[in-house]
């Protein structure tokens, strides 16, 4: 039997989450592969990221897997940043406002993971 963890990517999208501090992070729901993806031991090797905030409303964002948060460098992109980490764990997003600014919504959560 191979106990060879397979190589692949899943995606999955989110529900948006309402962001309303600077000072305590507002996170997404735990992001998980979709049943049936057979990981078994595979580990992180690139996630692209995507999520919408209003126009003008600049966010603080970091993707995080249990071990380890990311901090994004903007609503889209890619990190290697986690590679090497275990593919099955969740993994959510964490936001936060510059101080001063109004409440926002950030929508459009998604994630492609590349596994090995």
């Amino acid at each position: 039997m191979n106990t060879q963890a397979a190589t692949g990517s899943w995606s999955s999208q989110v529900p948006s989450v309402m962001v309303a501090m600077s000072d305590r992070t507002s996170s997404s729901q735990a992001i998980t592969p979709p049943a049936g993806v057979p990981l078994r031991n595979a580990a992180l090797s690139r996630i692209q990221w995507r999520f919408e905030s209003p126009p003008g409303t600049p966010v603080n964002a970091w993707l995080c897997h249990p071990e380890r948060c990311v901090a994004l460098s903007g609503m889209r992109g890619s990190t290697t940043a986690l590679s090497g980490m275990l593919a099955s764990a969740p993994l959510y997003f964490r936001f936060t406002l510059q101080p001063g600014q109004r409440p926002v919504r950030v929508q459009g959560l998604q994630v492609i993971v590349n596994y090995q």
